[in-house]
This record gives structure tokens, C-alpha cells and sequence, in this order.
């Protein structure tokens, strides 16, 4: 992640086209299981989502009646995200994650579906940690959502993987394992999407993946252990084969 939002692909046309109402990552029993979850872990108090771009999780949660506020660093999400709801309803803050402190405390902090990994260094993502801390009371928890790397798909010799194929659609992932670094390029195309014979829209984003020993450690740093480990918001068993993980972090007082 750089500091201009446009250039990693987080301008107007990315906010526009974000948000897919009852499909995918807006699948209503994925946002029931996501929102019941973390209203449970903020126990009553305040929460503050990291990254949260057009409000897919915040909005809902806050309408379960937990206070949020969030923090993002494109200006073009939050404008999505403001035709939802007010800044009184749901304060944002403009500003990159490592860093921007928002008034008050909180008793929950979390960053869903692999934003995290929109850090592409170690010491962002570790900074990542800190400034979650720093927001939360003694006891508070930090919840963080993220895909596990599928470097056992990559064929020897070979920097890419099909991680999802299906009418209309072709997700490619590239990697480089030296810096941990991964480009996960999302490919549209037919007439499933309106699109003209022969042309395609295409959203590529990057990433530094992280193993979740590693993450452990991050937490650590900060003063967090780690309380628990998921596959899934349901609360799945995380196990060798899992290709996600929901981990909740609490800060040691």
C-alpha cells in the first residue's frame, strides 16, 4: 500500500464497483456470521473497523446497535460508504491504518477479508498491531481475518495460480516468494457482466501474505496473545487445510 489510493487501485472506479449486494463477500449468511461474531466479541462496548471501505461489515454491525467508527484511506470508499450512512451514525477518519488514532477507546478493534495484507511490509503490518493497541481498553481484543497463502497449489518453476474460475470470471494470483508479495489480479469478461463481446474489466490489488505463526508474532509485539483461531466467522475448526482464518487477538494488561 502506497499513500495514494488511485495508484493501488482504490480510486472512484474500484469504489463504484465494490459492493455486490447479496453475492459474494455480501452473501447475507456470510454478513449474519461476520456481524453476529464481532457484536459478541465487543462485549457492549465500542468498536473500531481498519479499513473499512464502504461500511460492507461496519454498516450492519452499528445497526445491531454496537458503536463503530472506522478508519480508511480512500476518500473514493468512504464516499460510498457516506450514501449509506451519516458521520454520526458511523465516524470515519481518512488516513492510513499504521497510524491514524482515533478519539476514545475501544473494546474491539478489527480488519476483515485480508486487508491487512493491503500492508506490503512487515513493518507496516507490525505498526498495524501497535495502533490497535493503542485504541484498545486493557482486555480488548483485536480481531483479524485473512487467507492463508496457497503456496502448496504452485507448481514447481511456476509464480501463479487459478484461485477462482467460473462463468464470466477468472481470479489469478502471482507471486513472489522471496518478499512474500502477491498480486491478486480479478479478471471479468461476458455477457454476465454487460460487458461489451471481447472486453474485460479488470481490478488487480496487492498483497504480503502472511503465515499465521507469523501474525502471532505480530500480535506478541503489541502485547496481544492469541484467544482464538477459526476457519470461518461460524466458528469452523482451523486446521492444516484451511484456506482462511478469523484470529482474535486480546491485549494483556
Amino acid at each position: 500500500m502506497t499513500t495514494d489510493p488511485v495508484a493501488d487501485g482504490w480510486g472512484e472506479d474500484a469504489a463504484a464497483t465494490y459492493d455486490t449486494p447479496g453475492e459474494g463477500m455480501f452473501a447475507p449468511e456470510l454478513l449474519a456470521a461476520t456481524v453476529d461474531r464481532l457484536a459478541a466479541l465487543a462485549d457492549g462496548g465500542r468498536a473500531l473497523e481498519l479499513a473499512v471501505g464502504t461500511g460492507r461489515v461496519a454498516v450492519p454491525l452499528a445497526e445491531r446497535g454496537v458503536p463503530v467508527a472506522g478508519i480508511d484511506y480512500s476518500p473514493a470508499m468512504v464516499g460510498v460508504l457516506r450514501g449509506k450512512v451519516d458521520e454520526d451514525t458511523l465516524p470515519v477518519l481518512v488516513g492510513d491504518m499504521t497510524t491514524t488514532r482515533v478519539p476514545g477507546e475501544f473494546s474491539l478493534v478489527y480488519v476483515v477479508y485480508n486487508s491487512i495484507s493491503n500492508l506490503l511490509t512487515q513493518d507496516a503490518q507490525v505498526a498495524c498491531f501497535a495502533n490497535a493497541a493503542a485504541h484498545l481498553a486493557p482486555g480488548g481484543r483485536f480481531v483479524v481475518e485473512l487467507w492463508v497463502p496457497q503456496l502448496r497449489t504452485l507448481p514447481p518453476g511456476a509464480d501463479a495460480t487459478v484461485f477462482s474460475a467460473s462463468p464470466g470470471y477468472l481470479g489469478v494470483d502471482t507471486y513472489d516468494t522471496l518478499e512474500q508479495q502477491v498480486v491478486s489480479n480479478h479478471v471479468w469478461f461476458g455477457d454476465e457482466h454487460a460487458l461489451p463481446e471481447g472486453s474485460a474489466r479488470v481490478l488487480r490489488s496487492r498483497h504480503r501474505y502472511v503465515w499465521p505463526a507469523e501474525l502471532d508474532l505480530m500480535g506478541r509485539l503489541a502485547g496481544f496473545a492469541l484467544e482464538s483461531r477459526h476457519a470461518d466467522w461460524s466458528g469452523a475448526p482451523f486446521t492444516a487445510d484451511s484456506r482462511s482464518h478469523v484470529s482474535v487477538y486480546r491485549l494483556e494488561s
